[in-house]
């Protein structure tokens, strides 16, 4: 509904709306795909574990959706509606709901009634501990957004509007006086213009030919150089677009695909708005999901998030890790993702030669 009030039916710059979707689709769709990579695990005695709330979380959340598909649409709605409320079926499928009402409590515990998920309406309330309840920040970004589009608006669609009377084509038709007083003469003279004008802007050749009483001319001031009024709309429809990634966090460099200092953009993405995002999950799954005494006892949801490409990527950094005696093998894998082992080889400290300060400080490395 926000962008159906955003169409001005009665004025012709009202296609600058397609602006304000390009922009917000562009960088939710970019932020969702990121987080329907990540992995949920169930942390548990050290292990992970995968069990129903892993397949529901990372598999199928319910009949009729993948993982990917289902965090895709969440976070689409957070950032649209700046909350998502999840619920819990009888069958335990995870739903999104479309629609609610959120009924705040001082003292007691929250409710949720009149929720309504795909046309069905349920009929009882849901609890604040029986749901999940996610939101993106504590101001909704859509006045910002409309805001700041209300002026980029206003200027894509004053260079339109310039670009059109630039490049307009002007022409007159000089019509003798006999001919301009006969209503018969005038009526097919005017088919004949149209006609005229229809070939003139569509076919790249068009031949004109000369009427008794009848001249055409044409006055026509532009540059015949499109290329400066493309480059001026693409500035301000980047220009909103760069606004709107700011607001949410994402590098415009990711956006455009552009190569230099990827990597550090990448690690920035990954801090401060992926990694944050993926808490509000966590919190919401291990305050919902998981028993207090459990969770202090070192259960927890973790989420693996893609941070690099392959293992081997950041296999050097791992030999560092390990030959300097930081980090032995098990600790390593905990926090590359994988599960701990156990053997004695992984819990051993080593270090290389060169970081020893003499041959027999620590055991490990090459021995004298």
């Amino acid at each position: 509904m926000e962008f159906l009030f955003d169409f001005d039916i009665f004025e012709e710059t009202s296609n600058r709306i397609q602006m304000k979707k390009l922009a917000i689709n562009t960088c939710v769709s970019f932020l969702a795909r990121t987080i329907a990579q990540s992995e949920f695990r169930l942390k548990k005695n050290g292990k992970y574990q995968k069990d129903e709330l892993y397949y529901r979380l990372n598999v199928r959340p319910n009949k009729n959706q993948t993982a990917s598909t289902f965090w895709q649409t969440a976070v689409d709605k957070l950032i649209h509606e700046n909350e998502c409320l999840i619920i819990q079926a009888d069958d335990e499928d995870l739903l999104i709901a479309d629609s609610f009402s959120h009924n705040e409590y001082a003292v007691l515990e929250d409710t949720f009634s009149q929720v309504v998920v795909k046309g069905y309406e349920f009929k009882r309330s849901f609890k604040q501990s029986e749901v999940m309840h996610l939101r993106y920040t504590n101001e909704n970004l859509t006045p910002l957004i409309d805001s700041l589009y209300k002026d980029y608006g206003d200027l894509f669609g004053r260079i339109l509007g310039s670009q059109k009377r630039k490049n307009q084509i002007r022409s007159t038709v000089n019509v003798d006086a006999n001919t301009s007083k006969n209503k018969e003469s005038m009526s097919k003279l005017q088919d004949f213009i149209n006609k005229m004008y229809g070939a003139i802007g569509e076919k790249e050749v068009a031949i004109v030919p000369q009427q008794p009483g009848f001249e055409y001319k044409e006055h026509y001031s532009g540059s015949g150089n499109g290329i400066q009024s493309v480059d001026e709309i693409n500035k301000v429809t980047d220009g909103f677009l760069d606004k709107v990634a700011m607001a949410i966090g994402i590098p415009t460099g990711l956006l455009y695909g552009e190569m230099a200092d990827i990597s550090g953009e990448m690690q920035n993405y990954l801090t401060f708005t992926v990694k944050p995002f993926l808490k509000k999950i966590k919190d919401e799954v291990n305050a919902k999901f998981i028993e207090k005494d459990e969770y202090l006892n070192g259960t927890h949801l973790d989420a693996k998030v893609v941070s690099y490409q392959s293992i081997f990527d950041i296999a050097e950094s791992i030999d560092k890790l390990i030959s300097s005696g930081v980090f032995n093998g098990d600790e390593i894998r905990e926090e590359t993702g994988y599960d701990i082992t156990g053997d004695e080889i992984h819990k051993k400290y080593f270090m290389t030669k060169n970081y020893q300060e003499s041959s027999e400080a620590l055991k490990g490395g090459e021995n004298e």
